[in-house]
């Protein structure tokens, strides 16, 4: 034996039905509080912010890496040059 039911009701009158608590001003406040944080760090959105956010000791690193190779070409040249 089979026996289908439907019911046709909103999803506030069958949480009414079965007893479950309303918990609309909750995610309206839960909602609200993710909206503010988003428009407060959209200059974190900045593609320049990022990268120094994400990359300060790796870009500082290779400025330094990079400044070190300097020195030494210029220290060759210079020994080439006395020579």
């Amino acid at each position: 034996m089979k026996i289908t039911l439907d019911v046709d009701c909103t999803p506030e009158e069958a949480r009414s039905f079965f007893g479950l608590p309303d918990v609309k001003p909750m995610q309206d406040a839960v909602m609200k509080e993710i909206q503010d944080r988003m428009t407060a760090n959209l200059h974190a959105m900045d593609p320049e912010t990022m990268i120094k956010t994400w990359l300060p000791a790796g870009v500082q690193g290779m400025e330094q890496i990079q400044k070190m190779f300097w020195a030494q070409f210029a220290g060759v040249t210079r020994k080439r040059e006395t020579s």
